[in-house]
């Protein structure tokens, strides 16, 4: 399965390979086949089990958890070979969504946090919770799959962040306990990143 919206992105550089192809540049056609072939398992959308608990919003690696007074933010960067499309951590209604204008710097980098993002808060039995996708150096677009006012089930696809970077998401601090730490490996929807404490769901 491919992402939304991925088809027209994926066919340019393989009708251009075929183009080529006729033309007799051998080496050309087979770099944008490669091209091709690259965006193709970029782009893919697998199914996936979902988990319990509080579920990733994103394939990557856990680079960061925070633990303030009101909030627990736990940061997730995706690399260039992980599932880009990302999913809802928690069944709830989209009560905001914020796009806001930035730089593209590297996801890994401090100046990230200045970095283009699209921030969307949901209204689930746990209290609000924000999954905010940022873009990178090289995620130009981010692509949101939902709309204000929209329920949304846990582990639903939510959006997409062409070509990678990070997705934040910020918890009330309240009685939750954190399942993962920095440095684990996660999959959006089957890998569950915190549950309410006495909560087995």
């Amino acid at each position: 399965m491919l992402a939304k919206g991925s088809i027209p992105l994926i066919a340019i550089p393989l009708v251009l390979a075929q183009i080529i192809f006729l033309l007799r540049l051998w080496y050309l056609s087979f770099v944008f086949l490669g091209i091709g072939i690259l965006f193709i398992i970029f782009f893919r959308d697998p199914e996936r089990e979902i988990s319990s608990g509080i579920v990733a919003p994103a394939d990557g690696v856990v680079t960061g958890i925070f633990r303030g007074e009101e909030t627990i933010k736990i940061i997730t960067v995706m690399g260039l070979a992980d599932v880009h499309v990302n999913r809802a951590p928690l069944g709830g209604k989209v009560v905001n969504i914020t796009h806001i204008p930035g730089q593209h710097k590297l996801a890994k980098s401090k100046d990230s946090e200045a970095n283009e993002r699209l921030e969307t808060t949901l209204e689930t039995d746990m209290g609000q919770v924000m999954v905010t996708q940022i873009a990178g150096a090289f995620a130009r677009r981010i692509v949101s799959y939902t709309r204000e006012g929209e329920n949304l089930s846990k582990g639903q696809r939510m959006g997409i962040i062409r070509f990678g970077s990070r997705v934040d998401l910020v918890l009330p601090n309240r009685g939750y306990e954190v399942l993962v730490e920095k440095g684990s490996r996660v999959k959006a929807g089957a890998s569950s990143l915190a549950t309410e404490v006495g909560n087995e769901e």
